[in-house]
Order: C-alpha cells, then structure tokens, then sequence
C-alpha cells in the first residue's frame, strides 16, 4: 500500500506541470522564490506511513541551467522504526530535483536505483514543492485570504500491469493563501485536494460504485493475490497540505501533509470482481512533516 500511494502522488505531481505549463505567468504578489545560486537548504523529515514511523534528512544545494534556477537534493540519515538504517550506495548517489521557479518545470524522479524506503519520503518533498510551485505560477493567489479551485478530474493511473492490474484516483485541488504573518515574515499556504464530483476512475465492478465515504470514489485498486485470487479495493482519497514559507526570501520553512484514504477491500476469484468474498474496510494514514534547518 505505501508504494500504490507514492507512486499516485509522483502522477499528480506530474499533472501539475503539464496543466499549470498552459497557465500564462501572472503576477505573483506575495509568492515568489528569491533563489541565489549555491545557496544551501536542509530539510528534516518525519512521516507516519500506516505503522511505519520514519525520520529523514535531504541536503540540497540550488544550481542554475538554462531553464532557470533548481534544487538538488541528497537523502541520507535515516530512522527507520526508531533504529539508524544504512542505505545502499546507489541511494546514497541519487539527486533529486526540485524547484520553485514558474520558469523551471517539476521533473519526475528516476527511482530505478533508489532504495523502496526512500520512495514515500521523495514523493512526499515533491508534493510539497509541486504544490508551491503550481500556487505561483498560475499566479491565482497573491495576498491573504485569495482561493484558487483547479480542476483535476482526469485519472492518473499507477497500474504497472504486473503486480498492480488497476490503480488510479481523481483529484482536485483548493489552494488558499490562508495568512500573512508580519511578526515573523512568514505565509501560510493550504492546499487541499478533494475527489471531484464527477471521478473518472475506471470500476469495473458494480459494487465499487457505491460511496464508501460520503462522496463518489475517487480511488481504486485491483492487485493479484494468492492462488489466482485477485484484490480488489475502492474508496475515498483526500490530502491537506500546509506550508509555511519566507516572506524574505519564498523557501518553504515547514510544512504538514496528510492524507487520509477510506476504502473497502475485498477478496476476487474472477477477474471481473463478481466473484467475492466480504467487504473489509481499510482505514489508510500517512502524516508527513517537514522543517527547514539553517
């Protein structure tokens, strides 16, 4: 389950950039990344994944190329359940790039050599900057109390065709610039992301069409299980990001997400999902935080 919902977030992440990429730059207002080129960040993670407790440590560096400013980020330090892990050296090597620059687009990683571990929280930074970074390029936000509603009924889709035969959710996303704190030079940004009210996720099963929470499912999921047996999930997915972020400068100061997924779970013996066994609902949570160390 924690790798299905990371691979979901890298798709919406990569929504973001092809939809706000048709956005004409506006004025940013109180937005807006002040990058110095060499500049250093480090950033201190601690994540709840179900009954996973983590702790994690990215060192970044901000570099230029010809598309704008970037930066990239080292993972190391490492606890995993309250013990120090050590991690392979291919994971030691990997770069990831983030960027704040409405110029720059978000690029996807390459997780081919990264430890699983590190897929949740590379993920999870990425959604905090692709949300950033979408509320200041379409430039909808500018001072406190703006709201911005973007549309994103479209499915994105995490099936690998092997292990994972269906696997897709549809999201919208509420972006609100909350409050400007003078005090301390700081802006709260929320964005929520709500199911649409018209989800387009393929359920190929009558049963998966009733609502498991309240509104239409918005997330679905059918894997391979033991003895030709198939698994069979659908719910309802929602995410609340929070950001806190410079007045000085735009880096991203702290920051929470949560994301609470409600579905109900059941037991195939065919592959049209007819054929099943009890529902079980599976109640999902992932609690991500993350700070700024100078």
């Amino acid at each position: 389950m924690k790798l299905t919902l990371t691979a979901m977030v890298i798709l919406i992440s990569a929504s973001y950039g092809s939809a706000a990429a048709q956005t004409p730059k506006s004025d940013q207002g109180l937005l807006g990344r002040h990058y110095r080129e060499g500049e250093k960040l480090t950033y201190r993670m601690k994540g709840v994944n179900e009954k996973w407790h983590y702790e994690i440590q990215a060192d970044g560096v901000v570099k230029k190329d010809s598309s704008g400013y970037f930066e990239e980020y080292a993972w190391s330090r490492l606890i995993s359940d309250g013990k120090e892990a050590t991690l392979p050296p291919a994971t030691v090597s990997f770069r990831q790039q983030l960027t704040l620059d409405p110029n720059h687009s978000p690029s996807f990683p390459n997780f081919s050599q990264v430890d699983l571990r590190l897929v949740g929280p590379i993920t999870d930074l990425l959604t905090f900057y692709a949300d950033l970074w979408l509320a200041i390029k379409t430039g909808q936000v500018k001072r406190a109390g703006d709201h911005f509603y973007f549309k994103r009924s479209s499915p994105n889709s995490w099936a690998d065709g092997n292990y994972v035969l269906l696997g897709e959710d549809s999201i919208d996303f509420d972006i609100t610039l909350k409050e400007v704190r003078q005090s301390d030079q700081t802006i709260v940004l929320v964005v929520r992301h709500f199911p649409p009210e018209k989800p387009e996720v393929k359920l190929p099963a009558d049963w998966m069409r009733q609502p498991v929470a309240g509104t239409p499912n918005n997330w679905v999921q059918v894997t391979k299980g033991n003895e030709g047996k198939y698994i069979a999930a659908v719910g309802k997915e929602t995410f609340d990001v929070h950001i806190n972020l410079s007045m000085v400068d735009g880096s991203i100061l702290s920051g929470t997400l949560d994301n609470p997924v409600e579905t109900i779970e059941r037991e195939c013996s065919d592959a049209a999902l007819t054929k099943c066994g009890d529902a079980r609902r599976h109640h999902i949570m992932r609690q991500i935080e993350i700070k700024l160390e100078r």
